[in-house]
């Protein structure tokens, strides 16, 4: 895998913070399986003092904070557990979806070995407003909100409103071909037809966070080059 230089995958940063476009198939921080590459890492060729203020998973990409010293990390982290920080993903999910500010509840318990589970009984409180932003004929574009940060929060949630992100077999999503999309789409002999994303399609699109005592910023972050595609794609042939 090629590792992103810092400074193409920034998208702002001052004397404290620096905020990634986090390219997808990278971790946030070190993985036992995941050998060297991550975004910690790779800050901390320019930033030595550098601390992830919160994560995404691997195959997530968008807006990622890294904190250049000790106090923004602190402030940051504040933000997010006082639930100060705007969180905006967007997400294509099979099926078509009418959702309006649809507000899921539903506790998340974290079973460990990256494997969590709705449960009323011992989950902890989790909460998501969900909205449609464009309809095709079999699938649908999310914008996803969380109000609360559990692991698999979205995908997990999602998948309880029967509305699972393409891509993420872990949730009962699947993988979107060009085949199913193209009518009198041919592939040649012998070739194996590889799915449009080869990741399940979401995206922290947008941060909204206090970068000092008063000052507010809104970051956005632009689809990568699969999300993109995907989008395109089912613009063209399944609208």
């Amino acid at each position: 895998m090629k590792v992103p230089a810092l400074k193409d995958i920034t998208i702002f940063e001052n004397d404290d913070l620096v905020v990634v476009n986090k390219p997808p198939f990278i971790s946030s921080l070190h993985e036992r399986e995941g050998g060297d590459i991550n975004m910690l890492n790779i800050v901390r060729k320019s930033v030595p003092d550098a601390q992830i203020c919160h994560r995404l998973d691997k195959e997530t990409s968008g807006c990622l904070i890294i904190a250049k010293n000790p106090e923004t990390y602190r402030f940051i982290s504040m933000q997010f557990e006082h639930r100060q920080i705007k969180k905006v993903y967007h997400a294509v999910v099979d099926g078509t979806h009418v959702f309006n500010d649809l507000e899921i509840d539903l506790p998340i318990l974290n079973l460990g070995n990256k494997n969590v589970s709705i449960n009323k009984l011992e989950g902890k409180q989790a909460q998501t407003i969900f909205n449609s932003i464009k309809y095709f004929k079999h699938y649908t574009l999310i914008e996803c909100q969380p109000i609360t940060g559990r692991m698999h929060q979205i995908r997990i949630h999602l998948a309880t409103q029967r509305a699972s992100i393409s891509g993420d077999d872990m949730y009962g999503g699947k993988p979107v071909f060009l085949s199913h999309l193209k009518r009198g789409y041919h592939l040649g002999k012998d070739q194996e037809e590889l799915p449009i994303m080869k990741r399940f399609a979401l995206h922290a699109k947008e941060l909204t966070f206090k970068i000092n005592e008063t000052e507010v910023v809104k970051i956005e972050a632009p689809y990568p080059k699969d999300f993109a595609t995907l989008v395109k794609l089912l613009e063209k042939h399944d609208a």
